[in-house]
C-alpha cells in the first residue's frame, strides 16, 4: 500500500476521534439506534432507551439509499430535525448518513458525525466534501471492496484536511447466502496494523440476522474493535427498514451489559504482567 500516506500507522500513535465528550479509540464506543428515523415518537423513545442502556452515540438515518426506488427513503430534513431534538433530550451525539455532496454543509448543522455508507464508499466527490466539512467521518467499508480500497477512501478524506476518520467494517459480499453479508472480523486487526485510525464494527449489516448479532459483537470486541454500531428499534416487526436485524430495547440493554463486562475483562488481561 505505497500510497497509504496520511492513514498509515506511524510513530505518533493511534488517533482518538473526539465527538463531544465521546472519545472514539479509547475504550469501547457503542453507537445505537434505528436504521431510519420514522417518526418523532419512534426515535425519541429509542434514543432514551439506548442512552439508559449505556450507548455513547445515537444513530438514525434521515436519508436512506435503498435497492428499490419504491422502498422508504427516509424523512430528509424532517428526520434531521427529529435527530437534533433527540440530541437535546438525551445528550447523545448524532451519527447519520449523508449521500449527496450537495447536502453535506447543511446536514452538518444538525449532526455530529457524518456517515459514509457502504454504497457511497467510492463516491470520491462525497469523500472530498466531507473531508472539507470539519466534522468527524464514519467510513463504512463497501461490500465488494478490498482492505486497500477501503483505506484509500479514508485517505481521500484525510487529504482534504480532516483527521477525524472512523473506519467501520460492516461485512463483505461473498458466495454465502445464509447471512446478509460475511462479517470480516480479520479486517479489524488488519486495519489497526496498517493505520492509526479507530476501527469499529457493524454486526447488524454484517450478518443481517438478529440471532448472530450478540456473538459477533463479542467477537468484534475480542478482535480489538474500538466500537460497535448496532441497529435498535422499539418494535422491530414494524420497522420500515432492516427489521430482521434490529434489536429490541431490552435485547440491546442485555447485550450491552455483557459487552461491558467483556471490555473490563480484556482491559484487566492487558494490564496484567505476563508470566
Amino acid at each position: 500500500m505505497k500510497d497509504l500516506r496520511l492513514a498509515k500507522l506511524g510513530s505518533d500513535g493511534r488517533t482518538v476521534v473526539k465527538v463531544g465528550s465521546v472519545r472514539v479509540g479509547e475504550g469501547l464506543t457503542v453507537i445505537a439506534g434505528p436504521c431510519s428515523v420514522e417518526s418523532e415518537e419512534q426515535l425519541l423513545e429509542t434514543a432514551v432507551a439506548v442512552r439508559e442502556a449505556g450507548a455513547n452515540m445515537l444513530r438514525g438515518g434521515a436519508f436512506k439509499p435503498r435497492t428499490s426506488p419504491y422502498a422508504f427513503q427516509g424523512l430528509g430534513i424532517k428526520g434531521l430535525q427529529i435527530l437534533e431534538k433527540a440530541k437535546r433530550l438525551t445528550g447523545l451525539p448524532i451519527v447519520t448518513e449523508v449521500i449527496d455532496p450537495r447536502d453535506v454543509s447543511w446536514v452538518c448543522e444538525y449532526v455530529d458525525v457524518l456517515q459514509i455508507g457502504a454504497r457511497s464508499m467510492q463516491n470520491f466527490a462525497l469523500l472530498k466534501e466531507v473531508g472539507r466539512a470539519g466534522k468527524p467521518v464514519l467510513l463504512k467499508r463497501g461490500s465488494h471492496s478490498t482492505l486497500e480500497e477501503w483505506l484509500m477512501c479514508a485517505e481521500y478524506v484525510l487529504k482534504e484536511g480532516n483527521p477525524d476518520v472512523i473506519l467501520c467494517e460492516r461485512g463483505i459480499r461473498t458466495f454465502e447466502s445464509y447471512t446478509r453479508n460475511t462479517l470480516d472480523l480479520s479486517a479489524v486487526p488488519a486495519a489497526k496494523e496498517l493505520t492509526h485510525l479507530p476501527v469499529i464494527v457493524d454486526p447488524s449489516h454484517g450478518t443481517g440476522r438478529l440471532s448472530l448479532i450478540p456473538a459477533m459483537c463479542s467477537a468484534a470486541v475480542a478482535a480489538g474493535a474500538d466500537g460497535l454500531i448496532v441497529e435498535v428499534h422499539r418494535r422491530p416487526p414494524e420497522a420500515l427498514c432492516d427489521k430482521d436485524q434490529a434489536m429490541t430495547h431490552e435485547q440491546f440493554a442485555s447485550m450491552l451489559r455483557g459487552l461491558r463486562q467483556l471490555e473490563r475483562f480484556l482491559a484487566r488481561s492487558k494490564a496484567e504482567p505476563s508470566a
